[in-house]
């Protein structure tokens, strides 16, 4: 009967796992390491409605993959399957909240003291100053080779130490030395890491991409299909203005020579005409613009003629 139990249970776990992939429209993969169950229940509540949070152990998740795979030959379920590696979670989000969620996991970090043998996510620097221990303590940065002096029945670091790099083994004496201090230099969250989106998985990064930067991308390869287009004579939806505007162009050129006008030459045959109509509007515009400018200025050329005036030698 247990034993009918767990099959029962895990098949529950494929069945759910399955459905949530193929119907849910966003999957992201998450790195859940030093996590404990209560912040991610804290999660869990945070984001109910909006996105639901699956965890389990990679052997069942990738033999539910695999098994689901061989069944329909999906190949993204196989790209799904081939990143499970390590402490991996997903959050399968509805349509429009993915921002939320990212915004709901960022907020849930909590600071985790150092470990013996954990990798160090940053660097863990110790400023110099009085740091609350007796002098009966110094074993301790002695095994660390850190500079230390008694102030006033104190231990005080002299100068900053890089007690731990990034990337780095945590070291039992640093670990002992951190304890004593009370200091909890990690802090641990749930880190997003890939995106499982329309049998695709890819980095998180893209999430950042936002729609200005895609806007850009986009004008940038128009005004390229506009360029080529131009270039070998074929029009195209892109390079269509420009082809208008140059032809409107030869238009005017052709009819400022000859007796025939249309409203949409009028304005170049009246340039033509009397160019400086034209060119007077743009200075009395600024000339009105600015007055008030021009006063101080006036003002500091009389103040500087007075200024050479007084030194003046045959004054």
């Amino acid at each position: 009967m247990p034993n009918a139990e767990k099959l029962a249970k895990k098949q529950l776990y494929f069945d759910k796992l399955i459905e949530l992939v193929e119907n849910e429209p966003t999957c992201l993969i998450v790195n859940v390491d030093h996590v404990g169950s209560s912040q991610l229940q804290q999660v869990r509540i945070e984001l109910r409605g909006k996105a639901t949070v699956l965890m389990g152990k990679n052997t069942m998740i990738r033999t539910a993959l695999r098994k689901r795979f061989e069944e329909t030959g999906d190949e993204g379920l196989e790209r799904l399957m081939n990143v499970m590696r390590g402490n991996i979670g997903f959050i399968f989000v509805k349509d429009g909240h993915v921002d939320l969620v990212r915004k709901v996991i960022a907020s849930y970090v909590v600071p985790a003291a150092a470990k013996v043998g954990a990798i160090s996510p940053c660097d863990v620097e110790l400023p110099p100053g009085p740091c609350g221990l007796d002098p009966a303590q110094t074993g301790f940065f002695q095994a660390l080779n850190i500079a230390t002096k008694i102030v006033k029945g104190a231990i005080e670091i002299v100068n900053t130490v890089q007690l731990i790099n990034k990337g780095d083994k945590v070291g039992p004496s640093a670990v002992a030395l951190l304890n004593k201090l009370n200091i909890k230099p990690f802090e641990y969250g749930i880190n997003l890491v890939m995106v499982y989106q329309a049998g695709s998985v890819f980095d998180a990064k893209v999430l950042d991409i936002t729609d200005e930067v895609l806007t850009e991308k986009f004008m940038v390869g128009v005004g390229n299909v506009a360029a080529l287009g131009r270039e070998i004579g074929i029009p195209t939806e892109a390079g269509l203005p420009h082809m208008f505007k140059n032809a409107f162009k030869n238009v005017a050129a052709l009819v400022s020579d000859i007796d025939f006008t249309f409203k949409e030459v009028e304005i170049v045959k009246a340039y033509l005409a009397d160019p400086s109509a034209f060119a007077s509007a743009a200075p009395a515009a600024a000339a009105s613009a600015a007055p008030a400018a021009a006063a101080p200025a006036a003002a500091q050329v009389e103040e500087e003629e007075e200024e050479e005036m007084d030194f003046d030698l045959f004054g």
